[in-house]
């Protein structure tokens, strides 16, 4: 029979069922093997995230409660008796200029001497350099309080103990084996041929250094001097071991005091100067932040 002469099916009544049709189920779109591990990705990442900011919303709102916990809870009364609680010579200032006069100190010996330091490993070939920079790698991994002993035995000898001189001489030198290694890799950054144009007209290699080399490393010593400082800035046990009068200590010492000999901890006034002791962290990261996203200035320095 020709598809033609092939007779139609009669149109069915209204109201009359139709044969009965088995239901398609809808499939759901399945996820793919990469939305599932960004999900994963930003899991991990919240999480993290919030390992951070919950120890800070509980500064944030223990500093200005009158009866804080260690919960993380809004305060029920809002108070700024804490602030003035710590707002003394005796609590906060004295131990906060004591910070400043001993972190700005070692810092600033640290990233002259670094500079000194990094200038012949990143200039000058031997076969030396790499032993001498993983040695100084090396030396970035020992802990501090294996060397304490002998350290406070020496510095008794030669008269050291108890000076802020001698504890930021320390600082500097525990912090100069990391801040060699990073100065030395942005002093790479530098082309030697602005150097080199530098010894033609005369100069020395220290002028060279500070001229033309430090110049243009604004934004590697910047970081050098902010991660530094950092460092010794929240430093306990250096200080802790080699001061000893009680106003010579600094902030990182001072803030001992709030926690109590039978466990009892003033959380209100312990959470109120650990914001003052952050404050000149966060103001030095501020004030220089725009160094950070800069480059080396070359422009036209290689133009000739």
């Amino acid at each position: 029979m020709s598809l033609l002469s092939r007779p139609h099916p009669s149109p069915r009544p209204l109201g009359t069922a139709g044969p009965s049709r088995s239901l398609i189920p809808l499939r759901l779109p399945r996820w793919s093997a990469r939305t599932r591990r960004r999900l994963a990705a930003d899991t991990a990442l919240l999480a993290l995230a919030a390992a951070f900011v919950l120890p800070l919303a509980w500064l944030l709102l223990a500093s200005v409660d009158s009866e804080p916990t260690l919960r993380v809870s809004a305060p029920g009364s809002p108070t700024l008796d804490n602030f003035s609680a710590v707002w003394t010579d005796e609590i906060t200032f004295t131990p906060m200029l004591n910070s400043l006069l001993l972190c700005g100190g070692a810092t600033v010996l640290t990233v002259a001497c670094a500079a000194l330091a990094a200038y012949p490993l990143s200039r000058f070939r031997s076969r030396l350099v790499r032993p001498y920079l993983l040695t100084v790698l090396f030396t970035t991994c020992l802990p501090i309080t294996a060397i304490m002993v002998p350290v406070y035995g020496l510095f008794v000898q030669v008269d050291l103990i108890d000076t802020m001189a001698g504890t930021a001489l320390f600082l500097a030198a525990s912090q100069l084996p990391f801040a060699i290694w990073l100065m030395k890799n942005f002093m790479d950054g530098v082309p030697v041929i602005l150097e080199e144009a530098a010894w033609t007209d005369g100069a020395s290699w220290l002028q060279s250094l500070t001229r033309v080399i430090l110049p243009l490393m604004g934004p590697g010593i910047t970081v050098v001097m902010i991660y530094s400082f950092i460092m010794m800035w929240g430093n306990f046990f250096v200080p802790f071991m080699l001061l000893l009068s009680p106003e010579q200590l600094p902030a990182s010492v001072s803030i001992f005091t709030f926690f109590g000999n039978h466990g009892q901890v003033v959380y209100g006034q312990l959470a109120a100067f650990s914001l003052l002791y952050s404050t000149p962290v966060v103001l030095l990261y501020v004030l220089i932040a725009r160094r950070l996203g800069g480059g080396f200035a070359l422009g036209g320095a290689v133009k000739g």
